[in-house]
Formats: C-alpha cells, sequence, structure tokens
C-alpha cells in the first residue's frame, strides 16, 4: 500500500468518524430530544456524559436492528446510601421513545444488565440512571440502525406462538456469596403492531411484554416496564450475588395481561 493510499484511508475514516459525530450532536441537541425530556422528566436536572457512573455498550455495526443487543454497567460503586434505582431507557426515533424503565434493588451490587432492543431509525439510545437520592444522570450512543420496529416475527410464526409464554432461566455456576451470572429470556413475539402478515396480508397486532420482574428467595432484584422496542423473545441478562442458596424466579406479564412464571433453585 502506498504512502499516498494510506493517507487517503486515514483521512477518510476520520471524516466519517467526524460525520457520524456531529450526527450525534445535532440529534442530541435537538427539538424531538428537548421533547421527551420534557415529557418524561419535567424540568429535573439531567447531568449529561456521566462516564464516571455509567457504561453502555452497542456493537459498532448493527447486523440485525430487530435484535441489537445492548450491555449497561455501572462504574461506580453501589451502595445502600448511593445507588442507582432505575435506568430509564430511551430511544429517540423510535415508536415508543420510552423504551424501559428497570427499576433495581442495591442487593444486586454492581450493575451489568444487557437485553436486546429493535431500532426503527437512526438514533441515540440513552440511558438515565436515577439514582435513590433522585438525581439523573446519562450517557448515550449515536447508532446507526433502521427497520427493527417493523421487521417480521419469526419466519415460522406458529412455531413461534406454540413457544408462547415459557421463560427459561440460565445461571451460571459460582460459589454462593460471589457474584452470579443469570439470563431470563421469555419466549413471546413481542409484536409491535408494525409487523405485515404475507399470509392475512393485514398487519399483526401488537402484543408484547409490559413487566418482567426477578426475585431471589422472593426479594426483588429487578422489576421492569418494557413495550414494543424489546425484540422478540425479550431477555434480560444480569449479574447478582446470592448470599445463600435460594429460589430465583420470574414474573413476566404482557399487553393482554397474560401471566407467565418459571422458577429455579440456585446452590
Amino acid at each position: 500500500m502506498t504512502l499516498s493510499l494510506s493517507k487517503f484511508i486515514i483521512f477518510t475514516l476520520l471524516a466519517l468518524s467526524l460525520h457520524q459525530n456531529s450526527i450525534a450532536d445535532e440529534v442530541d441537541n435537538s427539538s424531538v430530544w428537548q421533547q421527551l425530556k420534557h415529557n418524561y422528566f419535567g424540568q429535573r436536572f439531567i447531568h449529561h456524559n456521566a462516564t464516571d457512573l455509567l457504561f453502555i455498550e452497542v456493537p459498532d455495526k448493527v447486523e440485525d436492528a430487530a435484535i441489537m443487543p445492548i450491555t449497561i454497567k455501572s462504574l461506580a460503586a453501589q451502595t445502600a446510601e448511593y445507588h442507582i434505582k432505575t435506568l430509564h431507557l430511551i430511544v429517540d426515533n423510535n415508536p415508543q421513545p420510552y423504551s424501559a424503565a428497570f427499576h433495581l434493588s442495591p442487593e444486586l451490587g454492581p450493575i451489568t444488565l444487557s437485553t436486546r432492543i429493535r431500532m426503527d431509525s437512526f438514533s441515540n439510545v440513552r440511558i438515565i440512571a436515577e439514582m435513590n437520592d433522585n438525581s439523573l444522570h446519562m450517557v448515550s450512543r449515536f447508532v446507526i440502525a433502521s427497520g427493527g420496529c417493523s421487521s417480521p416475527v419469526s419466519k415460522d410464526r406458529g412455531a413461534a406462538l406454540s413457544r408462547l409464554g415459557k421463560v427459561q432461566i440460565r445461571a451460571r455456576p459460582s460459589i454462593i456469596g460471589q457474584q452470579k451470572v443469570a439470563q431470563i429470556i421469555i419466549s413471546h413475539p413481542n409484536a409491535s403492531g408494525m409487523q405485515f402478515d404475507d399470509a392475512s396480508r393485514q398487519f399483526i397486532p401488537a402484543h408484547y411484554v409490559t413487566n418482567i420482574k426477578i426475585s431471589f428467595d422472593n426479594e426483588t432484584l429487578i422489576s421492569a416496564e418494557t413495550g414494543i422496542t424489546m425484540s422478540e423473545n425479550p431477555s434480560v441478562r444480569f449479574v447478582f450475588t446470592p448470599k445463600t442458596p435460594g429460589t430465583l424466579k420470574a414474573t413476566i406479564t404482557d399487553s393482554k395481561q397474560h401471566v407467565y412464571i418459571n422458577e429455579r433453585y440456585i446452590d
């Protein structure tokens, strides 16, 4: 590779990076976000770029806008005196911008929480941490992905519906008193109401998970309010530290008020 070609490639990559950053800045300061901020948080002050408190991880290249993985991590110590009580997930340009709220127990300790979401169009994805002193702290990432909210449900819709409501609880082996990785997966189409059924030539009615409650020995660890931004077969992966053996339980409610429950003994 010649020196001039190398310079050209470096210049091109730099230009693309600067262009993406300028788009993100423009969207961040847009009237859309300002209106969303007012709608959901009123006049409350939000600390921007709270990178000392939170880290948000999304792929550099989104392979499928209907199942984009996102991970949120706390970078500051979580104590009974000062901890994150709620994580608000907002995707500015999605049909349902306020996408989820995860209410967290301080018993979780350091937070590592992962899920999968749909991206309808290019947008800032925001995580706003609400602390137990009611202060608000935000991190965001601009994501280039589109079409996820109208992307077809599973190729075999009949098979998907036959599994409706099955809840899986996965937990990696670990020593009691040490961090354990667990995952809750609910078999559910999480239909957004924007997907078209080629067979019936009609839109599939919205039918999605609205609440996810995860408890350990009857003590709630995570209580989430969710909507159509969550992907098909919603998943919540998290870390917690069981002090004794006990029962991990997941209770799922959907928009038709169906309730699905599963539990697993952890030792």
